[in-house]
């Protein structure tokens, strides 16, 4: 297994970040077929794939602002006003994606993308790790 970790800047927002062109950075260095595991270290963060960038990424925030509202209600309490929902979140969102490698590119649906989905507007740098599992 080749493995790497990649930085991202989340910021002080609640945010969809798309990592889509680091993973197939990532799988394109590997240069044959195999899995591409892509995992967030954090409790607080998760993994999507969906379409960016038309307004889906907006539609994912306002669901999850829906299903865990950013109130009092969190029995784990501390940072920011309802900072418990983003230990909820992976939950909903995992914290993993496994992306099928075929040629060394990602075998993505034609408008999905890989996001890292982060509420916790405390952290403003995650890492994910990315991993590649071939023969």
């Amino acid at each position: 297994m080749r493995s790497e970790i990649i930085s991202v800047t989340t910021g002080s927002r609640e945010t969809v970040h798309d990592i889509t062109a680091e993973c197939a950075d990532f799988v394109r260095a590997q240069g044959e077929d195999g899995l591409l595991h892509v995992f967030v270290p954090h409790a607080t963060a998760g993994v999507a794939l969906l379409e960016l960038h038309s307004g889906s990424d907006d539609d994912l925030l306002a669901a999850l602002r829906d299903l865990l509202p950013a109130d009092d209600r969190w029995r784990h309490a501390h940072g920011s006003r309802g900072h418990g929902r983003s230990h909820v979140m992976p939950a909903l969102i995992p914290p993993y994606a496994t992306i099928p490698v075929l040629d060394g590119r990602m075998a993505l649906g034609t408008w999905q993308s890989v996001a890292l989905v982060d509420l916790n507007v405390d952290n403003p740098q995650r890492q994910v790790r990315l991993s590649f599992l071939s023969d």
